[in-house]
């Protein structure tokens, strides 16, 4: 086997790899080292001009002398003849809201005559960046250059530099806009360079560009002349390294090897030794004490108490733990040691760990319930104002009453070889004709208009129209359910059974073929309630080992888009009582035990564990609530079918992994696990088998502790080489996170606050809100476009970073796309839970909002400016006992202070905890809390000056005049940081030396969320 069928996203630190060049064209998650979420579009040209990258930004060919023909070094490529006027198109937003730009390509050139374009890139004939192999203007030798408004800007000259004319030659030129460069590359060389170039990509492209492969935008130049093979754009800026290796890999057939190194990076490093921030200050630190049980990993805290010298009040310590990958340490009772580190000191805390036998730690049970959408409402706040949660909602649900559902039921028609309805446009990106991932966006739909039409009571037209909108998503699906496994006249030939499937027409094998003329549409043949936007048959290749990939013999997570389509009919169901929704839920969960209940563990592991191909989204929750909903166990036994027993377990023994607190997850794919972890969470509510429980707790205590960045993103890697995955080891952002390629997958935040909320249900610690409200105001709040319902997938941290979004027309989804339509549809979830005997209420979130209590004949208006007030306020109306639990936010170090009916209450409000007014409230009953922000600051685990600077919850950022490299500097008190901080409270607008800081979540232009801070 080759190694690069093993190059999953995962740690790999040792020895060399191999990477096979058909299985990287295939869309594979690593291609030449280079992380697959850092590449826009490939294509190949060996027959076609399809995009062999996951954006499916397919390019098309012009011209009557445009051919594919056999070549010695490559196979097949494309030729292109001057003068037949022959060129490629490429899809004009696949550069748009890029930060910086790379271009590799392999050329053949048959002639040198003046003027040719090797590509044309810009927003027209005025503003626009090209390449010329043979001179413009007078000038000779290889030139990039770029033009803005008709006047040359810039330009690369690679004069000396002689191409040969009938031979291969790699080129490359890199726009790297932080280093204010562009570089040319010339068989893997840098041969020229043009400096001091101050400019954004924005300048240079918009929404609709004019991308030219072979031809000048401006139409007076010659066409190109050459053959082309393996044309590829990146977001990041390559360096010459990777570019070398770009090549070395071609030339070696793609079976070279690439020697696994140490992430390339271009950020500051900062001496090991350097003690930074408070632990300057240092002088010493606690030891502490710790129990566990036989055979579970004790959890050690992430923070200890510390001593200071200079009188300074310095935080609790973060200490760095080793993270064992077994549990053989605690496999017997006794005592032993854990030596940590302290970030930048000397110091070495020791955690005295004693292993004990008895009765297994107890697990909580389900003490709170969730109200409903329609139960909560959103208010403008204290005064007047719409808040960000308002305006957010309004872009999403006002988009979204606009949209046709015949274009989310595109696919699945075209699965069923139905007839498309007059006005039926297909979705992009993710959702078009080819993409093995369609009808993932369906799914996030069906949830986004019922959460819609549970919240719009404040608008009547609105809920109608969404009402409507259910019914019709909802009648067309079960038709089309209602066909699979039937014969299409009484007595024709049919399978009904799930387990009998057989290849599509004419064919011995199942692939993945759903192009026009590829797909099958047998539905009679596909078992009993199938549904999807494609054949079963990557359902079955996925059983039979096939991995992830663009290939017809791959899949790209089957299990994913099936569970979006189940979460969104069982929302459906609950929130309208739609029986068509459940009937086809209940129809796919039977076609999926059928099948899954026939294949052995050993094969459920690895398919679990491919990346990508395994990923099934929430499957094992949808499963488990299913059954919840109908009362058949065999749902649930579908469930834990999708255990990833690896990650939970350790193994089929269940002897260590997440259960036994053993870190399993490390340098894995984020979003592929994050639901599956809400998925054993769910479980455990219906089975109330403790080790799930402990799967998701643990999960979600390391998760936050050891992975978490500032705005409550916890994905993002440069180790391992992507962008979506969890860092290589724990508690190492700065060395091994901060990927080139951003990091912070929206919806993998989306799926953590998921998680925190059902664990809150359980067990009622404060750290869970206190993230909550984190990763809402300054991850999803922020991750929405100021005019539009455009949202983000991946967010940069890196400093002068900027934040791309996507999707304002909703009409081509990434995952994050669509998690952003639930999101915005369901923002007043979480503010309030009540007990499950009705007789306590938890205010979780200071959000302006009425509550309606029904079943306690109790409103509960919250009036508040906050985040840009520090207080809120409780209006009861109605009566009646019960306890009222308000938060205390770790935050809150400078007081809480509650006030009933004008009089303070003597309570102790320790942050970090809820305070409990037990009372019988009568009607009017005022309550008055005031919790003092203040600034603090929230470092990088492992290099502790890089840090983000905070006011209360509401994270601050640098507002960055231009791209950079290099960290912000910024100098602050070390016994008052406040000091040097200058701004309005009232408008979160702050600066420091000058420099503006605003919220997170109201910057949309370049900004560092992270800072080189140094007290004094």
């Amino acid at each position: 086997m080759r190694l690069a069928k093993l190059f999953i996203c995962t740690f790999l630190g040792f020895g060399a790899l191999g990477l096979n060049g058909l299985q990287a064209q295939n869309g594979n998650q690593i291609l030449d080292g280079i992380g697959e979420t850092g590449m826009i579009a490939r294509y190949i040209f060996n027959g076609d001009a399809k995009d062999w990258s996951r954006n499916n930004l397919h390019a098309r060919i012009y011209g009557p002398s445009a051919k594919f023909e056999d070549d010695e070094k490559f196979g097949k490529v494309l030729s292109l003849a001057a003068d037949g006027k022959s060129y490629i198109a490429i899809s004009g937003e696949a550069v748009e809201g890029e930060e910086s730009l790379s271009i590799s390509t392999w050329v053949n050139f048959r002639s040198m005559q003046t003027g040719q374009h090797l590509f044309d890139f810009g927003k027209d004939d005025r503003t626009h960046f090209f390449v010329a192999p043979s001179g413009i203007q007078g000038k000779e030798g290889y030139q990039a250059q770029i033009v803005k408004d008709g006047k040359e800007q810039f330009t690369a000259v690679a004069a000396s530099s002689k191409i040969e004319l009938g031979e291969w030659v790699h080129l490359a030129i890199v726009l790297d806009i932080p280093s204010k460069s562009m570089n040319i590359f010339i068989n893997g060389e840098q041969v020229g360079k043009a400096e001091n170039m101050d400019m954004e990509l924005a300048e240079l492209f918009t929404h609709e560009n004019l991308l030219y492969i072979g031809r000048s935008i401006t139409s007076n130049n010659t066409y190109l002349d050459a053959k082309i093979h393996d044309f590829r754009l990146y977001r990041i800026p390559l360096s010459e390294r990777q570019i070398g290796r770009i090549r070395y890999i071609a030339l070696r057939g793609g079976e070279g090897t690439a020697r696994r190194e140490r992430p390339e990076d271009n950020l500051p490093k900062f001496e090991a030794g350097t003690p930074q921030l408070y632990n300057t200050y240092l002088t010493g630190v606690s030891n502490i004490e710790v129990e566990t049980e036989v055979g579970h990993l004790p959890r050690l805290p992430r923070y200890v108490q510390g001593t200071y010298r200079n009188g300074i009040k310095g935080p609790e310590v973060r200490v760095l733990w080793p993270s064992p990958t077994d549990n053989a340490e605690v496999l017997q009772t006794g005592t032993y040691e854990v030596t940590g580190q302290v970030a930048g000191t000397d110091f070495q805390p020791k955690a005295k760990v004693t292993v004990r036998t008895g009765k297994e730690m107890g697990t909580p049970s389900r003490k709170l319930e969730v109200f409903g959408l329609d139960e909560v409402s959103l208010d403008a706040d204290a005064n007047g104002q719409q808040t960000k949660f308002i305006e957010n909602r309004d872009k999403f649900i006002n988009t979204l009453a606009q949209t046709n559902p015949d274009n989310f039921l595109y696919m699945f028609r075209n699965a069923f070889g139905q007839e498309q309805p007059e006005g039926a446009k297909p979705l992009g990106v993710w959702d078009s004709q080819e993409t093995k991932l369609r009808g993932h966006a369906t799914g996030h739909y069906l949830t986004a208009i019922a959460q819609a039409y549970a919240s719009t009571g404040y608008d009547k037209d609105l809920q109608a129209n969404f009402a409507n909108k259910m019914d019709y998503m909802v009648e067309v699906l079960y038709q089309l359910s209602q066909m699979s496994g039937q014969p299409t006249k009484v007595g024709g030939e049919h399978v009904a059974d799930p387990t009998a499937v057989p290849p599509g027409p004419g064919k011995s094998t199942f692939d993945s073929d759903i192009s026009e003329n590829g797909i099958r549409t047998d539905y009679w043949n596909w078992g009993k309630g199938f549904i999807s936007a494609y054949p079963p048959d990557q359902f079955i290749m996925l059983e039979n080992g096939a991995t992830y990939g663009t290939q017809p013999t791959q899949v790209w997570g089957p299990y994913y888009t099936l569970h979006k389509i189940l979460a969104g009919l069982m929302d459906i169901y609950e929130v309208s009582g739609n029986a068509k929704a459940l009937e086809i839920a209940k129809g796919m969960g039977d076609w999926v035990y059928a099948r899954l209940s026939q294949v052995p563990t050993d094969t459920l592991i690895s398919m679990w564990n491919t990346y990508i191909a395994g990923e099934f989204g929430g499957m094992n929750e949808a499963m488990a609530r299913l059954d919840r909903i109908t009362d058949e166990p065999r749902y649930l036994k579908v469930a834990q079918l999708f255990d990833n027993i690896k990650m939970f377990f350790g193994d089929a023994g269940h002897s260590h992994g997440l259960a036994k607190n053993v870190d399993s997850f490390r340098g894995l794919h984020a979003n592929q696990h994050i639901p599956q972890i809400m998925g054993a969470l769910e479980i455990y509510r219906d089975s109330e088998s403790p080790e799930y429980y402990r799967v998701a707790d643990n999960f979600w205590y390391k998760a936050k502790n050891d992975y978490m960045y500032s705005i409550g993103g916890v994905a993002g890697a440069r180790n391992p080489t992507n962008a979506e995955c969890f860092i290589a080891q724990p508690a190492t952002l700065y060395e091994n996170g901060f990927s080139a390629g951003g990091q912070n997958e929206t919806c993998a935040t989306y799926n953590m606050l998921k998680l925190t909320k059902n664990l809150f249900l359980f067990d009622q610690r404060t750290e869970l809100m206190d993230y909550y409200e984190r990763g809402l105001y300054n991850h999803i709040l922020a991750s929405v476009a100021e005019d539009s319902p455009a949202n983000t997938y991946h967010i940069s941290l890196r400093p002068g970073s900027a934040k791309r979004f996507g999707n304002a027309d909703m009409s081509g989804f990434t995952c994050c796309n669509g998690t952003a339509l639930e999101s915005s549809t369901k923002l007043q979830n979480s503010i309030y839970f009540k007990s499950l005997d009705a007789n306590a209420l938890y205010v979780n979130l200071y959000v302006p909002s009425t509550l309606n209590w029904e079943e306690k004949n109790i409103i509960v208006e919250q009036k508040t400016a906050f985040p840009k007030a520090d207080e809120t306020q409780l209006i009861i109306k109605g009566k009646g006992k019960f306890d009222l639990n308000l938060r205390v936010p770790q935050w809150t170090t400078k007081g809480f202070y509650v006030r009933v009916n004008g009089k303070e209450e003597k309570v102790v409000a320790q942050p970090g905890s809820y305070l409990t007014l037990s009372r019988k409230w009568k009607d009017g009953d005022i309550v008055d809390i005031q919790m003092p922000f203040q600034f603090h600051l929230e470092p990088v685990m492992d290099q502790q000056n890089i840090a983000s600077l905070f006011y209360g919850p509401i994270l601050l950022v640098a507002q960055e005049p231009e791209s950079r490299n290099d960290w912000r500097k910024v100098t602050l008190d070390a016994n008052d940081i406040g000091k040097t901080i200058e701004g309005d409270p009232k408008t979160l607008e702050f600066t420091i030396d000058g420099v503006v800081f605003k919220p997170f979540y109201e910057t949309y232009g370049r900004h560092s969320v992270y800072l080189d801070v140094t007290l004094k």
